[in-house]
């Protein structure tokens, strides 16, 4: 993702979660940790032709610790169009993050999702990730709360190893 994607994903933001939506300057906050030697973000978005159809997000903590901790990192947020929802193209996104963690090294990858959205549970359930507690109305104003996810991570092994295809779209960082 660049800064000329955000007025289109902010368009399917808005659409996708009207009670919630990201604001303009929090993806450009995100964004200016996403490149050069210091990134701790990494950001993407799927295209079909001209028109963006999903787009993903990660946080990693950095670098190893000098504590001997190893990284982690927060899968930001993951959208798909009304569309293209059911065709592959959120695994695809969630694929494009992982490895993102694994290039950071993180041993652990973290999320939030709503207690209400199944569909998002049962596709990080494929991936591997695992429920370990709520967030009580972490999701405002509508009050809704988060279930929190781990996936521990370990080097070229599970679905983020593996490639997946949604036939017409592309990912682009």
């Amino acid at each position: 993702m660049r800064w000329w994607d955000i007025d289109p994903v902010l368009e399917l933001e808005k659409d996708l979660f009207p009670e919630d939506a990201w604001s303009r300057g929090m993806f450009w906050s995100e964004l200016a940790h996403a490149r050069g030697p210091e990134a701790t973000r990494r950001y993407v978005v799927a295209q079909a032709g001209d028109r963006i159809v999903g787009y993903a997000g990660l946080a990693s903590s950095g670098t190893e610790s000098d504590s001997g901790s190893a990284a982690g990192a927060d899968i930001q947020t993951i959208a798909v169009a009304r569309d293209y929802q059911g065709t592959g193209l959120g695994s695809r996104l969630l694929t494009e993050l992982l490895r993102a963690a694994t290039a950071f090294e993180c041993a652990e990858v973290m999320l939030e999702c709503r207690v209400d959205n199944i569909r998002a549970q049962k596709l990080y359930e494929r991936f591997g990730f695992e429920p370990i507690g709520f967030r009580r109305g972490y999701y405002q104003p509508g009050n809704v709360d988060a279930l929190v996810m781990r996936l521990t991570t370990a080097p070229k092994s599970g679905p983020a190893a593996e490639s997946t295809s949604v036939q017409g779209t592309e990912i682009n960082g």
